[in-house]
């Protein structure tokens, strides 16, 4: 417990964490589960190439996700190119600029444009209003993205894309087991894209799928992801290989299988942050609608400066050298990373991604260790104008280092 500002970490105190307190670290669930199933793919000799164990995943997915078809994929980000290529996109591709940089390089490596597009100010997503400004001749479609796991103003989207006869894809990998308005996401647009990369709470090690009501877009996306084929010798278009391996399966079968037990503990988890925090001034924790499904992957704090004293990032070096790897999701705006700054400015998108802090969830964070982070937030929070000018003092050259 820091009772003083120069004990932080920071100003030369001991760490409050020994062993590094990290956000994302893989959820494993049952591993005799696992390396059976993984034995009995070594067994069969089927390793890849659409096996029995990713049929299976693709079932699963598709019944959790309320969907026709699943495809399943090696990443996310193939799998995002796999449904633009397979709905016929071309040209311009609306994008919200807060999100992770994937969801615009899918775009952009298939040699479309992706046109940047602000968010709600609350919720982070995708602005139907800015979108509506930003359709022209060349638009083909709208890729929205369900930030946090929160679906956001989806009968709007969808009516606004009838209107303008454009498509509608969702880039749902923070949103595996949510709803909206008590409806699967997985349902929404021509299809929907789930991530299931380590870091998420239901992973395959690596992996990604595609899931439609759309019979034909599936049909194509099967054979996009393997290389085009639709028959032992017959290339019908250009593909690639995004094909998930049995390896994959297998892990994702088994993180399927503890679905609800991870859920329960990143719920309760959020609760413990959003007590803990509750007297923190200036910090607000990201909120979930409590008739909806939820899947509270992310905790995320918001902190406004104005009341802490000090900045997010000025917070995030705090817990940095406290030993906590808190992330700052998404900074920048997609907007202005290097391969699309054009000098385009969007404000709710520029202020959520300057305030914003993801903090350590997920089964191997407890209780325990929320309490001290919360404790050590809520220091923070209450002494940050005198942890702002202390590093204001510094010599840059002691800054810099």
């Amino acid at each position: 417990m820091k009772a003083v500002v120069g004990e932080l970490a920071r100003f030369g105190g001991t760490p409050e964490f020994r062993t590094p307190l990290r956000l994302g670290r893989p959820n494993i669930g049952d591993r005799a589960r696992f390396f059976a199933r993984l034995g009995g793919a070594l067994d069969r000799g089927w390793l890849s190439n659409g096996g029995p164990l990713v049929a299976e995943f693709e079932d699963r997915v598709a019944r959790i996700t309320g969907a026709r078809h699943c495809v399943a994929t090696c990443n996310a980000t193939l799998a995002l190119q796999l449904a633009i290529r397979a709905a016929g996109w071309r040209g311009e591709v609306i994008v919200p600029a807060l999100t992770f940089a994937a969801t615009a390089h899918a775009v952009a490596w298939l040699g479309l444009t992706p046109v940047f597009c602000d968010v709600d100010p609350v919720t982070g997503g995708l602005d139907p209003g800015h979108a509506a400004t930003l359709i022209g001749p060349r638009t083909s479609g709208i890729l929205g993205v369900h930030l946090w796991g929160r679906g956001h103003r989806l009968d709007e989207l969808t009516e606004l894309a009838h209107r303008h006869g454009i498509g509608l894809l969702f880039d749902a990998a923070h949103a595996f087991a949510c709803s909206w308005r008590g409806r699967p996401i997985g349902s929404f647009g021509a299809a929907e894209v789930f991530s299931f990369h380590s870091t998420k709470f239901v992973h395959a090690f690596e992996g990604g799928a595609l899931v439609t009501d759309d019979d034909a877009l599936a049909e194509r996306a099967r054979s996009l992801r393997n290389f085009g084929l639709t028959g032992p010798d017959e290339v019908a278009q250009v593909g690639v290989n995004a094909k998930m391996s049995e390896a994959s399966a297998a892990m994702g079968l088994t993180s399927v299988d503890s679905l609800e037990e991870f859920r329960a503990h990143n719920a309760h988890n959020h609760a413990r942050y959003t007590a803990g925090l509750a007297a923190a001034p200036g910090i607000r924790l990201l909120a979930f609608d409590p008739a909806e499904d939820n899947n509270f992957q992310y905790v995320v704090a918001e902190v406004d400066e104005t009341v802490t004293g000090l900045g997010r990032d000025t917070l995030h070096e705090v817990l940095l050298a406290e030993n906590v790897l808190a992330r700052r999701y998404f900074h920048p705006g997609c907007h202005l990373m290097a391969p699309y700054r054009d000098g385009t400015r969007l404000p709710h998108t520029e202020a959520l991604a300057a305030r914003s802090l993801a903090l350590p969830t997920g089964t191997a964070v407890g209780a325990e260790q929320i309490d001290r982070l919360c404790r050590l937030l809520r220091f923070a929070a209450r002494n940050g104008r005198a942890i702002q000018d202390r590093i204001g003092a510094e010599p840059v050259i002691a800054r810099a280092s």
